[in-house]
């Protein structure tokens, strides 16, 4: 078994995320490693945009943060920086990730580019940050 699966499967047992995350975050793995596998290079369809931005973050304090940010939302043209808790955002911007950079983009542009994020953050203190879509 893969180290990102037995990642995934840790942080389910340990409450980190629920069984639906885990799921997804499985069903992206084992989507990463048939792609590796077949040294095929992996073609999303137009028609599949993703519909949602996820920020999950889990604080070894115990605090937890899970947000479902509509696609249409950010085509509006609303900042990303704006929606995220304070919380999050510091822990982001510790990772050396600027999301203010995103609001410069056209918002097509910014759909595509966002189409395949993934960030994940463990601080060595047990916080984690998830982004990604879906």
């Amino acid at each position: 078994m893969s180290d990102s699966r037995m990642k995934i499967l840790e942080m389910l047992s340990e409450g980190k995320i629920t069984a639906d995350e885990a799921s997804s975050l499985l069903e992206k793995v084992s989507t990463s490693e048939n792609v590796a596998n077949d040294s095929v290079e992996r073609i999303e369809p137009a028609h599949t945009s993703p519909r949602y931005l996820r920020v999950v973050v889990d604080s070894a304090d115990g605090d937890k943060v899970n947000i479902k940010v509509p696609m249409s939302l950010i085509r509006t043209g609303i900042k990303l920086s704006a929606l995220m808790p304070t919380d999050a955002a510091d822990a982001i911007k510790e990772q050396g990730i600027d999301l203010t950079m995103l609001k410069d983009l056209p918002a097509d542009e910014l759909i595509q580019a966002l189409r395949e994020l993934e960030v994940n953050v463990d601080s060595a203190d047990g916080d984690t940050v998830r982004i990604f879509t879906e």
